[in-house]
């Protein structure tokens, strides 16, 4: 028979009985899996991060080379032309002292050396020429007297040897020899010393004075000179102790200034945390005032301090505590930035 158009042909493929169908795509699973490795390495990474060493950071401070200024005299003070934070250039006028009896100590001290210095001009010049004639009178003088005498006493001896003198009389004409005698001499001395002028001795003398004079006025003008405070550096006014018109003492502290040209930086560290430091390396570290800035500083000195850091031993039962030693850093090259009192942190150079 033969089969209209509108007939279907049999399926040649047929399902075979007690065959299940087929499961879904092997490609279904590639997320799961992926998804796992994920988790995977995630949690891998977080025990890494957790388990691995953690840096130990250390901080530190910025400091720079003070310089503490106190007066050497007394006295009020009189001016006090710069102020906190002030840069200041060096020999300005800093602070000026009042002290008006040291400078009446001054007027005392230069008047002593004008007489010290006369009184050695005067000798130096020796005796006038109206002083010598005056002696040389003087000694002519004398010499008359003592002829005078020297006759006197004779015709007296002659009298009394006849009888026609008294013995008294003759007394007294040998006494009036004796001292015209002793005259003559002193007026001859008088007129040879006036000549000859100041002694040697006398000329030193007078010299020494003159330096003792120059020294007492060297000695009050060193202190005058210190009424007068100035700046040894070109700085900045760290720190103003002292107030206008305020009595101040030798040795109290005026002001403080710090050389921002010589800024360094200072750990205080435990001598475990130095080990295998030296002088000459360099270390990364930041600066929080600076948002976090980074750059690197050279080791300048490492010392010893004077001080225990008692909450960590060398030992587990204690024995020894761990001594504490200043580091000194330089940045390289120099951060203009930076300020003395300013915070650094870098990681503990043993534990990188």
């Amino acid at each position: 028979m033969v089969e209209t158009g509108n007939s279907r042909k049999p399926d040649t493929a047929s399902a075979a009985p007690g065959v299940n169908p087929p499961s879904a795509p092997s490609v279904a699973r590639a997320p799961a899996a992926i998804l796992t490795i994920v988790i995977a390495s995630i949690v891998g990474l977080s025990m890494w991060y957790l388990m691995r060493p953690q840096p130990i950071l250390i901080q530190g401070e910025v400091d720079a080379t003070r310089i503490d200024i106190a007066g050497r005299v007394n006295g009020r003070v009189g001016k006090l032309p710069v102020a906190r934070g002030e840069n200041v250039a060096k020999g300005q006028l800093l602070v000026e002292i009042d002290n008006p009896e040291l400078m009446t100590k001054l007027r005392a001290a230069t008047a002593a050396l004008g007489v010290a210095k006369a009184n050695l001009a005067n000798i130096e010049a020796g005796v006038r020429p109206e002083q010598i004639a005056q002696k040389k009178a003087a000694t002519d003088i004398a010499n008359a007297n003592l002829l005078l005498s020297d006759k006197t006493y004779k015709r007296v001896n002659e009298l009394a040897a006849g009888g026609n003198a008294p013995l008294q009389r003759l007394d007294e004409a040998s006494n009036a020899l004796q001292v015209a005698q002793r005259s003559a001499e002193q007026a001859k001395l008088a007129h040879e010393e006036a000549v000859a002028g100041a002694t040697a001795e006398q000329k030193a003398i007078a010299r020494a004075n003159v330096a003792q004079a120059e020294a007492s006025i060297d000695t009050v003008q060193a202190q005058v000179d210190e009424l007068v405070v100035r700046a040894p550096i070109a700085a900045q006014v760290y720190q103003v102790g002292a107030e206008l018109g305020e009595f101040v003492s030798p040795g109290a502290p005026l002001l403080s200034l710090v050389d921002l040209n010589d800024v360094y930086i200072r750990f205080d560290l435990r001598e475990d945390l130095v080990r295998g430091l030296k002088v000459g390396d360099e270390i990364a570290m930041q600066a929080p005032a600076l948002s976090d800035r980074a750059f690197k500083a050279k080791v300048k000195t490492i010392a010893a301090r004077g001080e225990y850091a008692g909450w960590r031993a060398t030992r587990a039962t204690g024995d020894f505590d761990l001594r504490t030693f200043e580091v000194r850093l330089s940045p390289t090259p120099a951060v203009p930035e930076l300020r003395p009192g300013m915070s650094v942190y870098a990681e503990a150079p043993s534990r990188k």
